[in-house]
């Protein structure tokens, strides 16, 4: 038996009694042991980073910088192993998982860049009588701790985006993994050490929530940073009620099918968004808008899509649907879709678990306050439902808890700004599927689906602090 992934804090390497098995989501077998933190490991890791932020503060940009650029480099000599420890624990199939590791390059490579732009302003205070004389100099500072907590979905590229901001900004981090999902986390804990980070500047502690929860209560953190499910970010911000808080929340992603739609284009994207990995992605397509003129039609190409789509072993290079991440999600999935159907609604492909994995899934005739229209599905599940005008699709479209990404098919740029200026969502795709991120991106969403915004360039904002100085001549 091979020994235990030990804890990051540091810089040093920390074994605990503890200890949890790392799942291989498709065959079920161990594919590693990692020690879990206890409040005195994580009571260490808060200490060595509020240590090393007394560095970190003081880093030149042209350090910060170099050190991401180090971390670049790392990442590319590992592309091949940082796949393979994706695809072992998180089952997401191989071609996306390569797809991670080079985003999660960029990522690094942009917060590298974004390093050398983050500059201050000097403010005409003069515009007022009483600032004649006096000259203002904004300036954004390192604010302290971070605290990150990840999800099981993007293991690596999202931890990137806490890290490389965090780096960038001359913080510095303690991690929370996924405990189904923290390999790759550690992975890139040596590809950091081996770029040079001061000790504690990054540090990861696979723990209980309980653990956890330290990271928000804790007075030596200036910020939470949490992507997961709503009831435990929420239940965070409530301890976390006297430090910033960025909450990444997920959400039900809509997309609407205007007649006047390119349907070859709009059709596979739509597919490829609503069942790549499995569902499992905050953004993925999980209503299918379509106006009533196109329905039929649009519907027939959406089954003859997904039909071409392979289910199965992640390994495999055409598998774009792979496990669900563990026998709880695989069981939600089929309550809800037979729910549905108990209710009315029409499977039209799909419906059903194979292995480890749930089929690839389109339902029509739903009802809005159906668990797969109105929830998060989380799974290779997507519903069909008509509009009758653009109007009506956009009040389809926030009649949701959640408002993270919508997409919209269409030619016509004044539905494009109505969409832009009238939904409930944190970022409106057009003529791409809802599912589209490019990691410069502010992300984020409203309502159920959090506040803040990710992107290197507005994760750097949140993370700092702006502070003026006047000085008179």
């Amino acid at each position: 038996m091979s020994l235990p992934l030990k804890l990051l804090i540091g810089n040093e390497r920390v074994q605990t009694s503890s200890t949890a098995d790392v799942i291989n989501p498709f065959d079920g077998s161990k594919i590693a042991t990692v020690c879990l933190a206890g409040k005195k490991e994580m009571n260490s890791a808060l200490k060595a980073a509020s240590d090393a932020f007394q560095i970190t503060r003081k880093m030149s940009a042209h350090d910060v910088s170099s050190l991401l650029k180090r971390t670049v480099h790392g990442l590319i000599r590992n592309k091949k192993r940082l796949a393979d420890a994706i695809v072992a624990e998180a089952g997401k199939p191989i071609s996306l998982a390569e797809q991670e590791v080079e985003r999660t390059v960029t990522t690094f490579n942009m917060a590298a860049e974004e390093v050398n732009r983050c500059v201050g302003e000097l403010l005409p205070v003069d515009i007022d009588p009483r600032g004649a004389g006096r000259y203002a100099i904004v300036k954004k500072f390192p604010i302290g701790v971070i605290g990150g907590i990840s999800p099981f979905n993007f293991p690596l590229n999202l931890v990137a985006h806490k890290v490389a901001p965090a780096i960038a900004a001359k913080n510095t981090i303690v991690l929370k993994p996924a405990t189904q999902t923290p390999v790759s986390s550690f992975i890139l804990g040596e590809i950091l050490l081996e770029a040079g980070i001061t000790s504690g500047q990054y540090n990861v502690l696979p723990c209980s929530r309980e653990v956890g929860e330290m990271l928000a209560t804790d007075n030596r953190v200036a910020k939470l940073t949490f992507t997961g499910s709503p009831p435990v970010g929420w239940h965070l911000k409530k301890l976390a009620y006297h430090k910033k808080v960025t909450l990444e929340l997920g959400g039900n992603a809509a997309v609407v099918v205007c007649k006047d739609a390119d349907l070859k284009w709009a059709v596979p994207q739509i597919v490829a968004g609503a069942f790549g990995y499995a569902g499992q992605v905050c953004i993925s397509v999980q209503r299918i808008l379509v106006h009533k003129s196109i329905f039929a039609k649009t519907v027939g190409m959406l089954v003859r899509e997904t039909e071409k789509i392979k289910t199965g072993n992640p390994r495999n290079k055409n598998v774009m649907v792979g496990p669900m991440i563990n026998k709880g999600a695989l069981k939600q999935t089929v309550k809800w879709v037979n729910e549905a159907v108990e209710e009315g609604a029409q499977v039209l492909i799909g419906g059903r678990a194979k292995g480890a994995c749930y089929l690839p899934t389109l339902i029509s005739d739903v009802k809005r306050k159906m668990k797969v229209v109105c929830e998060e599905a989380f799974a290779p599940v997507a519903v069909v439902q008509q509009f009758s005008n653009f109007t009506q699709a956009i009040k389809m479209v926030n009649d949701s808890a959640y408002g993270l990404q919508m997409g919209v098919f269409t030619r016509d740029l004044d539905n494009a700004f109505t969409a832009f200026e009238s939904a409930d969502v944190g970022g409106v795709i057009v003529n791409d599927f809802p599912t589209f991120r490019v990691d410069n991106m502010p992300y984020g969403g409203v309502k159920e689906s959090g506040f803040g915004r990710e992107g290197i360039k507005y994760a750097i904002d949140e993370m700092t602090e702006t502070k003026v100085m006047v000085i008179k001549k």
